[in-house]
């Protein structure tokens, strides 16, 4: 039994790897290599609230139309120079981000981390990151069960983001959860845990069948294996 486990699980890693390889061809090259050179020792300020606000706006919305919003909400926001700058022109970066973004709840968002990174001071902000994870994320607006998650991810800490395109391919597959699913194949494969569940997301958002694909003869039986 175990022997026949073992053997369906490597081809699980297979096509693992052959979504992998499609999205490597269609261009998405970059954003594994993105995902692979994140440390979370080595995130700064500047970074932190980049990506918190990336996931705030992104929350609920369409990749695509934050990608095409957010070099303009950058330029509102300073570039995300310091918490400091965003802080003490919150006034200005407010207006001049709701001409392009019109979601007054999202910027306040986006305006309250900031002001929390200048008053905690983000070493001491890094510190609770690393013990605290994602519950210590939860505290702030739009980074709820799975956004928490997603900011943890897109800062280098060890975590797969639990969305609806993660849980389903968890589900059909015979795992629990997308960090079961993704830490399995992480392991195998000698690959960060963040970069499988950008595999897996970006795969499926370029596959409209990707349930069907991982959902292939092997998965059932290794369904059964793991009942």
């Amino acid at each position: 039994m175990i022997s026949n486990k073992n053997n369906i699980f490597e081809k699980m890693l297979y096509y693992y790897m052959e979504a992998k390889w499609e999205i490597i061809e269609q261009g998405f090259h970059p954003e594994i290599d993105w995902q692979e050179e994140i440390i979370f020792e080595e995130v700064t300020e500047t970074d932190f609230i980049r990506e918190a606000a990336w996931v705030i706006l992104s929350s609920g919305m369409r990749e695509t139309v934050i990608r095409g919003k957010f070099e303009k909400i950058s330029k509102a926001f300073f570039n995300w120079a310091s918490a400091e700058i965003i802080h003490h022109n919150s006034s200005d970066c407010r207006k001049r981000a709701l001409q392009v973004f019109r979601n007054t709840k999202k910027i306040d968002a986006i305006i309250k981390i900031a002001s929390h990174v200048y008053f905690e001071e983000f070493e001491t902000v890094k510190s609770i990151l690393l013990q605290e994870k994602t519950i210590y994320l939860r505290r702030f607006p739009f980074l709820g069960p799975a956004t928490s998650y997603h900011l943890a991810k897109n800062i280098g800490l060890p975590v797969a983001k639990p969305d609806r395109h993660l849980c389903r391919i968890a589900e059909a597959t015979g795992f629990e959860t997308p960090n079961e699913l993704c830490n399995e194949i992480a392991q195998a494969l000698g690959e960060n845990i963040s970069v499988v569940d950008l595999v897996l997301w970006r795969f499926a958002t370029i596959n409209k069948n990707y349930i069907e694909f991982f959902t292939r003869e092997y998965c059932k039986e290794y369904q059964l294996l793991k009942v």
